[in-house]
């Protein structure tokens, strides 16, 4: 083998292994993103603990809450995040029909979610509870408000991406982009769990 061919091969190799790596970037990103959220979510829930009792002279958690209400908005977001994962199994057998139909069950548990969620608000609104309240309910609002927000971009991020899918199939940029929606998607799913056991059922109780 002549030297030209040896450098080249040596070229191609280094290269190989010192070239940036953009599903390692985005994974990284998307982690470093997580753990941001990670941290306003700890705030919002230190503040609830530490704003959670004062009612100023109105009602608490055992006067507004509706548990059976909460308990069917909850299984809507487990069983969201259960069909994700059907979703996940379709892509690495390549199915793009099976992927795309479970995304679409996964969208519809989530809008019932939100819709559930957004009736809640006008019901308490309804009743003259509103975030101006107390600082109960400021904190209320803006901790499950801010779950909802988060959902409602997942909607976004996963119709989008469900047109991506259609479009291009599972090509290696959507593939990448299903894992991290799915990180973000239980990420919610692991967050609402800690707020219907802190805020709802501790409310009640």
């Amino acid at each position: 083998m002549s030297d030209l061919a040896l450098n080249t091969d040596a070229q191609r190799v280094y290269h190989l292994e010192h070239e940036p790596h953009p599903e390692n970037g985005t994974s990284l990103g998307f982690w470093l993103y997580l753990m941001s959220d990670c941290l306003i979510f700890a705030a919002l829930f230190a503040t609830y603990g530490a704003l959670g009792r004062s009612y100023a002279g109105g009602p608490g958690g055992a006067e507004l809450f509706d548990l059976k209400l909460v308990a069917i908005n909850t299984a809507f977001l487990l069983l969201s995040s259960i069909t994700f994962g059907f979703a996940m199994l379709q892509k690495q057998q390549g199915k793009v029909g099976g992927t795309l139909g479970w995304l679409a069950v996964t969208g519809l548990f989530g809008a019932a979610f939100l819709a559930l969620e957004i009736y809640e608000f006008m019901h308490l609104i309804h009743v003259g509870a509103t975030p101006g309240s107390s600082a109960f309910l400021s904190a209320f609002f803006t901790l499950v408000g801010t779950h909802g927000l988060h959902v409602s971009f997942g909607l976004i991020w996963l119709i989008t991406l469900m047109i991506q899918i259609k479009k291009h199939g599972l090509i290696r940029e959507n593939r990448r982009r299903l894992m991290c929606l799915s990180m973000f998607w239980h990420f919610l799913d692991v967050i609402w769990i800690g707020v219907f056991t802190f805020v709802y059922l501790m409310g009640v109780l």
